[in-house]
């Protein structure tokens, strides 16, 4: 089984969380068997736990630390250079920092739902764009 790294950004766990039954859900279950090993930090994992803690999304605590903690088992731990760069939202700098401290070691994407917030780049993919990959290769 080929395996993927990648960095999901929050907007593709919270819209998985809220419905399993999706593509975001497939990328996630991909995360959770193996074939996508997430590449995270510290700061990442602070923001998924911040955001999946918002009352709006009625997810439990107990819901919340088995995803996260299922991500830092799964997930690989990358120390990430200062890169600067423009984006629409200065919190997605970390994800795309993340991103590009892994391609120096190996293949990496960056999985995100707000595709316009990022530079136009093969590895940064929408949730359906990683999916097709990860299909296409089985098939292959």
């Amino acid at each position: 089984m080929k395996h993927y790294y990648a960095v999901i950004d929050t907007n593709v766990l919270v819209s998985a969380m809220l419905k399993w039954n999706s593509v975001p859900g497939n990328i996630m279950e991909f995360a959770f068997s193996g074939t996508i090993i997430p590449v995270i930090n510290d700061e990442i994992i602070a923001e998924y736990i911040n955001v999946l803690s918002r009352p709006k999304f009625h997810l439990t605590g107990e819901i919340i630390e088995d995803v996260v903690g299922t991500i830092k088992n799964m997930g690989i731990y990358v120390d990430e250079e200062h890169i600067d760069i423009d984006l629409t939202d200065a919190k997605d700098r970390v994800f795309y920092e993340v991103v590009m401290e892994e391609r120096k070691e190996a293949d990496a994407y960056l999985v995100t739902g707000n595709i316009k917030h990022f530079p136009t780049e093969p590895y940064i993919v929408t949730p359906r764009q990683m999916l097709d990959i990860i299909v296409s290769d089985e098939e292959n």
